[in-house]
């Protein structure tokens, strides 16, 4: 018998077959970020079984797919680590800190932020009031549900608004940014009506789109070079965001015009301050082992906290393994040592040298 740590690389699925539950008509269905990925594309989690292997474990595939035998098979796989792939369940993104839950509840170690990190983080307005609560500038904000005001700061235009909950710029498109009550109030039904969720009215921060990738647990963090995504090249009128088709929709002109890259052009003090901030909006909402801070830079020299990313997508080609990369780390070693932190967290110590 082999006696390789076993790696389970957990993911989930929404499009298989769901149970036989009649849905309510009237809250409609999330979209989950798997709808966005493309065919011919290879999966973060073929990487990361490849890079696993090369670490000299035993990784296999788990999956989860919105039903209760996939889930009640999560404890009985045999895994001694579960590196946690886990964007939705059953295709809410709302529900992937259940999971983390779960295994937690069961005794399973796992990779990544546990379920508080995923709550904070996900639930934008919350994640904000945890910014400002530590002194970390964020933009002006309100909250609005099926005419309730939740949340209100003394913001003015230009405003943009999204779904509270939804991660991955789902939700968030050039409209998404309004100039003018009447906009604002077609772009507040849009979001209740399409994912039954309360919007965030935030105010539009004008600026560089910068990524600061976050390695580590609590005190013990390190800041990743930051990745800036480029969107000067976004034609004349279109709101410089970071929009699904920006980010995910590859044969639209928005992501032909922009990319991801280590910034250039900053000084050595600028970079010092974003990645403080970085680091700050990181341990403010309880991350751990890995995550990205996205933020704008203001032509003031003014760090702005837009979001935080627990878990973010670790495909070799995307921000978070690029900062990894100009660290000086490979991508097996990137996975090397989020294994290690998880190790580490449940007590059974660093993995073993790879031979060779």
């Amino acid at each position: 018998m082999s006696d390789k740590l076993k790696v389970a690389v957990l993911y989930d699925v929404w499009e298989e077959e769901q149970p036989a539950v009649e849905p309510e008509p009237e809250k409609p269905k999330r979209r989950s970020k798997k709808r966005r990925k493309k065919k011919k594309e290879k999966h973060d989690r073929e990487e990361i079984f490849e890079a696993l292997q090369k670490l000299g474990y035993e990784p296999f595939y788990q999956v989860l797919d919105g039903r209760m035998q996939s889930l009640s098979a999560l404890p009985k796989c045999g895994a001694d680590l579960v590196f946690n792939l886990i964007e939705s369940y059953g295709g809410d993104d709302t529900k992937e800190m259940n999971v983390a839950a779960y295994m937690d509840l069961v005794g399973m170690p796992y990779t990544g932020s546990g379920p508080h990190g995923h709550f904070l983080a996900q639930d934008k307005a919350i994640a904000k009031k945890m910014f400002a609560f530590y002194g970390i500038q964020t933009p002006y904000f309100a909250t609005s549900y099926r005419g309730k005001l939740d949340h209100a700061h003394d913001i003015k235009f230009p405003l943009i608004v999204k779904p509270v909950w939804e991660d991955g710029s789902i939700g968030i498109g050039a409209d998404a940014v309004v100039g003018s009550v009447k906009e604002l109030m077609e772009r507040i039904e849009y979001i209740q009506d399409e994912f039954d969720s309360p919007a965030l009215i935030e105010e539009y921060i004008e600026g560089r789109e910068i990524y600061g990738g976050i390695l580590g647990s609590y005190e013990n963090t390190e800041a990743l070079p930051l990745i800036e995504l480029d969107l000067s090249k976004l034609p004349k009128g279109t709101p410089k965001i970071a929009s699904l088709d920006v980010k995910f929709e590859k044969d639209t002109e928005a992501y032909k015009l922009t990319k991801s890259a280590p910034v250039e052009g900053m000084d050595d003090a600028t970079i010092e301050k974003v990645q403080h901030v970085a680091l700050a909006a990181y341990r403010a909402v309880k991350l751990r082992d890995y995550g990205r801070i996205d933020m704008r830079l203001t032509e003031k020299g003014e760090v702005y906290v837009i979001e935080a990313n627990p878990n973010p997508w670790l495909a070799s080609t995307q921000e978070f393994a690029m900062a990894a990369k100009k660290s000086g780390r490979t991508y097996t070693q990137l996975i090397g040592e989020i294994v290690d932190m998880a190790l580490a967290r449940y007590g059974m110590g660093a993995r073993a040298e790879v031979a060779g």
